[in-house]
């Protein structure tokens, strides 16, 4: 049977999504957690995410599917899971589904959201699940900026010189910011096709320089056209970023 499903986590004490040797990883716990549920078959069970999150990265909905020849009920497959891993991760949702179903193949698109504490000083409460700016910033000027960045462009300014992939062809269906004055914090959220390797965080580093005028309002529509990553300069930190929800 195929299961799917959707999973919170904690990304600060994981040094990402994916394996990596001798690292605290998500893939890891969870495969473990599921393997230990089918008694460590032979060969091991595998586990496929919507995508990959960096080190510090968190999710309020990755998806995963998995293949078990134990059958059980999704409620009993929750509390399963559950009762294995870590406090950091935890399974919200389990869904028994076709056998064509792939978390990352079928993704029609992705949600994230960035969360920007602002302020002189950084709140120990708040350093691991936002970032920080501590000068003067005009939310303006980003709602104003933020639109450009709709449509379908290429994002190759956008995109860490780590990335493997060549097509930096995306569409960003809905952009905005807001702020959350009880938090004091900007709240980005980002709606789009697929995103590639630091992309988001590049854009919020954007949208902050422009916020803050050490970049032109009209900057963005530049960007694109020039395709130079080192024009972009600066990545918003990951502990600010969140995978909000997988579409599809």
């Amino acid at each position: 049977m195929r299961y799917k499903i959707i999973v919170a986590y904690d990304g600060t004490n994981f040094a990402g999504f994916q394996h990596q040797p001798n690292q605290r990883t998500i893939e890891d716990v969870i495969s473990r957690a599921v393997n230990k549920i089918a008694k460590d078959p032979e060969p091991s069970i595998d586990i496929f995410g919507s995508g990959r999150t960096d080190a510090g990265v968190h999710a309020l909905g990755q998806v995963i599917h998995f293949d078990l020849s134990i059958q059980m009920t999704e409620t009993n497959m929750l509390h399963a899971l559950n009762s294995l891993l870590p406090l950091d991760v935890e399974v919200l949702q389990v869904e028994i589904v076709p056998d064509d179903f792939h978390a990352r193949f079928n993704t029609k698109g992705k949600r994230y959201e960035y969360r920007l504490a602002l302020g002189e000083f950084v709140n120990p409460f708040k350093r691991n699940y936002t970032g920080h700016w501590k000068f003067p910033i005009d939310i303006k000027l980003i709602q104003q900026a933020i639109t450009d960045l709709e449509g379908e462009h290429d994002f190759s300014s956008f995109v860490a010189s780590g990335s493997t992939v060549k097509d930096h062809v995306r569409t960003i269906y809905e952009a905005s910011a807001r702020l959350d004055e009880d938090s004091n914090e900007i709240v980005f959220e980002f709606y789009g096709s697929g995103f590639l390797y630091n992309m988001v965080r590049i854009m919020v580093a954007v949208l902050i320089e422009i916020g803050s005028k050490r970049r032109p309002v009209d900057d963005i529509p530049r960007l694109f056209e020039v395709k130079d990553r080192n024009q972009a300069r600066g990545t918003a930190p990951a502990s600010g970023l969140y995978l909000k929800q997988v579409y599809y």
